[in-house]
């Protein structure tokens, strides 16, 4: 006897895991993090796959915290401190979980709320070779940008208009 299940259906469910495996995976959280406090996170990376963390401090204090993230061995790849936001981008050397920490300990009276955006795996371009294309809204922005150079030059000639002429800032 056969499998009960129709071929097409077979192939269709084969299509869509291969398509889900070429889609980049993360996590987007916003979290309290209270005063003299650390708070970590988790997440498995095969080697040689780009992972990248963004994070800011919405509220609390002087809007800072710590930052590190360490490899499966324990080493720290990346560290900051008393930090408003940054962005960390890596690849990674060896297969394991990565960890990465915020810390507050350092203020013993104001809690913070931190957002971060943890993304694992390269993101495909929208179109195939777009870094290579002239597009027709890189060809519009080319040509207002050359247009602007322009009038700065003609401003800044003898007997021109004076460069801050129309952007009110003209002396009084």
């Amino acid at each position: 006897m056969g499998s009960t299940v129709p071929r097409s259906a077979s192939v269709l469910l084969l299509l869509l895991l291969l398509l889900r495996a070429e889609q980049p995976r993360g996590a987007e959280l916003t979290f309290e993090l209270p005063d003299n406090a650390k708070q970590c996170f988790h997440e498995e990376v095969e080697q040689g796959v780009k992972f990248s963390l963004d994070y800011q401090v919405i509220t609390g204090g002087h809007y800072d915290v710590d930052c590190y993230v360490e490899d499966p061995q324990g080493n720290t790849i990346y560290r900051e401190t008393k930090k408003q936001y940054d962005s960390f981008t890596y690849r990674a050397e060896v297969k394991g979980v990565y960890q990465f920490c915020f810390s507050n300990e350092f203020s013993t009276f104001s809690h913070k709320t931190v957002y971060f955006d943890f993304q694992v795996g390269d993101e495909p371009p929208i179109l195939p070779d777009m870094g290579n294309r002239v597009t027709a809204l890189t060809q519009r922005f080319r040509g207002a940008y050359w247009k602007e150079l322009d009038k700065m030059v003609d401003y800044m000639q003898p007997g021109g208009t004076p460069a801050t002429e129309g952007l009110g800032l003209a002396p009084s």
